[in-house]
């Protein structure tokens, strides 16, 4: 894939892998109007090669996403027309930028953060998003929206406290304060803490290599039916799995797993 067609996103594909970075370094990677209609164009496109298997989520510059860009959002004409009007456009507007980071939970690839630096507000909102997350030592966290006189309204309300507890997820939100990277592994919201940006992104690529290499129908199936699990009781899970893989099963990537193990060699497995 080509990024030339996006200005605030930057994404390359290799080995099965895609690399999706935040590309606005100079404004600490926050999300501007064009990024929020980016990325779930982006996410649609992954989603639709066959010749994608994982993506890893990224910034670029010292920070990963410094939150919302308030200024490119800004709009002066709400006091020129009717407010009921303003209202209704302003709530899809609210769906509309849910959508950019719903679109990465939705695609069938997983989703790796890779985060260091920043990561407030809107950049919570993004990777509560991801199926794994990593971070540097020095990367801190905020659920920020509060000091700002505003409620979160992106994901981070609905999808944090399923990571790291009611409790904590109650804390984080209502007091807005700042959190570090050693702190979010403690309570789940990341996987593992890396000293720095080399050793987290060198897993990052490890992990994504690892899953790359597995069958594309096994892995759009576990995404699949651990979200499913995750907003229904264990034996309506058991029932939804049954009939994926009942569906799924009968495939020649199980052929071929079985055939090299019996050779003694990695699989490997045809495109989607």
């Amino acid at each position: 894939m080509s990024d030339s067609h996006f200005s605030t996103l930057s994404v390359t594909v290799s080995s099965g892998v895609a690399v999706v970075e935040l590309a606005r370094p100079s404004k600490f990677n926050a999300v501007s109007r064009e990024m929020f209609l980016e990325m779930p164009q982006v996410m649609h496109l992954l989603d639709g090669r066959d010749d994608v298997r994982v993506i890893i989520l990224k910034g670029q510059g010292r920070h990963f996403c410094a939150g919302i860009d308030f200024a490119a959002l800004a709009n002066n004409d709400s006091h020129q027309e009717c407010p009921g009007r303003y209202r209704e456009r302003l709530r899809r507007s609210i769906m509309a930028w849910q959508e950019a980071f719903t679109a990465i939970e939705r695609c069938r690839w997983p989703v790796i953060a890779a985060v260091h630096g920043a990561c407030i507000g809107a950049g919570i909102d993004m990777i509560t998003a991801c199926d794994i997350r990593y971070c540097t030592q020095d990367a801190y966290f905020c659920v920020k929206e509060v000091d700002l006189a505003i409620t979160a309204d992106m994901g981070t309300l609905q999808r944090l406290p399923r990571i790291v507890g009611q409790g904590r997820a109650s804390e984080l939100a209502l007091t807005a304060r700042t959190f570090k990277g050693p702190e979010a592994q403690q309570m789940g919201l990341v996987t593992e803490c890396f000293p720095d940006a080399g050793a987290m992104l060198e897993a990052a690529e490890r992990t994504a290599a690892r899953i790359a290499a597995r069958s594309p129908l096994a892995i759009l199936g576990t995404k699949r039916v651990l979200q499913h699990s995750r907003e229904h009781s264990v034996a309506d899970g058991l029932e939804y799995v049954a009939t994926w893989n009942a569906a799924m099963l009968p495939s020649s990537d199980l052929q071929e797993v079985l055939l090299a193990m019996a050779q003694r060699r990695e699989p490997k497995f045809a495109k989607l």
